[in-house]
C-alpha cells in the first residue's frame, strides 16, 4: 500500500507508525484507517520488529479521533460507521509485541482511545488528554469506554466520558494513563530508551504477556461489537448531527433541542 495518511520507519527493531495530518491535528479519516491497519500488520508480523510506536506528525497532537470533516451522518471509509476503528483497536491489542503510545500533543477523542489501547503510554509535559464524544454527538462504546475504565477506575473513567475535560500530562501520569512524562525535547530519547529495555527482553515471553494481560479484557470486543451498532443507529439521528453541525459552525450545541 503507498500510504497518503502516514509515516512508516523501521529503524533498529523499532517500527514507528506515524500519523501523518497535522494540518487535521492527526484526525483520522477512513483512509487513515486502511493505512494503520496495513502498517500494523506489516510490522506485527516481521520477526525483526520488537517494539512499535504510534504517534503523530509535529507537536501539536498524537492524534484528535475522526475527522468530523469526514462526518456526514457517516464517515468516509468502510465497516459500520464508515470508520473500521474496531479492527484497528483489536489489532493494536492482537500484534505479537508492545505498542508505545509516543503522545506529542492532543490525545482527544478516538485519539485518547488509541493511546489508552497501546501497551504504553509515554508522553511530552505538553501533551493533553480527554474525551469530547458526547460534546459531538458520538462516544465510543467498547475499549473507549468500558477498558478505560479498568486503566483508571470507573469513577474517573465515567468524569472523563461525562464531563469532557481535558487533562495535563501530569494528570493523565497521576491517573494512570501515561507510564511517563518528559519535555517534548526529550520525548524521541525516552521512548528509544524504553524500546532499547524492551528489545533486550525475550520476544516470546513479551508476547505471551501480553496475550495474558489481554485475554482478561477480550470480552470488551463483544460489547464494542453491539455498542457500534447502536452507535451506527444515533449517527442517523438529528442528536447526533447536532453534534456534528455545531462542531462545524463553531458554535455550542442545542442536543435536547432533538432529545426525543
Amino acid at each position: 500500500m503507498n500510504y497518503e495518511d502516514i509515516l512508516y520507519d523501521e529503524t533498529d527493531g523499532v517500527a514507528t507508525i506515524t500519523i501523518n495530518r497535522p494540518e487535521r491535528y492527526n484526525a483520522f479519516r477512513g483512509q487513515t484507517c486502511m493505512e494503520l491497519l496495513d502498517a500494523f500488520h506489516r510490522a506485527g508480523w516481521n520477526k525483526d520488529i520488537g517494539v512499535i510506536v504510534l504517534t503523530g506528525a509535529g507537536d501539536k497532537a498524537f492524534c484528535t479521533g475522526g475527522d468530523q470533516g469526514a462526518h456526514e451522518g457517516q464517515y468516509d471509509g468502510r465497516g459500520l460507521i464508515g470508520l473500521p476503528v474496531e479492527e484497528l483497536q483489536r489489532l493494536i491489542r492482537e500484534v505479537p509485541k508492545p505498542v508505545i503510545a509516543r503522545v506529542n500533543g492532543f490525545a482527544i477523542g478516538g485519539g485518547h482511545v488509541l493511546h489508552v489501547i497501546c501497551d504504553l503510554t509515554i508522553a511530552s509535559e505538553t501533551a493533553i488528554f480527554g474525551q469530547v464524544g458526547p460534546k459531538v454527538g458520538s462516544v465510543d462504546p467498547g475499549f473507549g469506554t468500558a477498558y478505560l475504565a479498568r486503566v483508571v477506575g470507573e469513577k474517573r473513567a465515567r468524569e472523563i466520558w461525562y464531563l469532557c475535560r481535558k487533562y495535563s500530562a501530569q494528570q493523565a501520569l497521576d491517573w494512570g494513563l501515561a507510564n511517563a512524562v518528559v519535555p517534548l525535547e526529550k520525548l524521541d530519547e525516552e521512548v528509544r530508551k524504553w524500546c532499547d529495555e524492551i528489545l533486550e527482553k525475550s520476544p516470546t515471553a513479551l508476547t505471551i504477556a501480553k496475550r495474558s494481560f489481554n485475554a482478561d479484557s477480550d470480552n470488551i470486543a463483544g460489547i464494542g461489537a453491539l455498542g457500534m451498532q447502536a452507535l451506527n443507529l444515533y449517527y442517523e439521528t438529528e442528536e447526533s448531527r447536532e453534534g456534528v453541525n455545531a462542531f462545524k459552525e463553531k458554535r455550542k450545541p442545542e442536543f435536547r433541542k432533538y432529545y426525543k
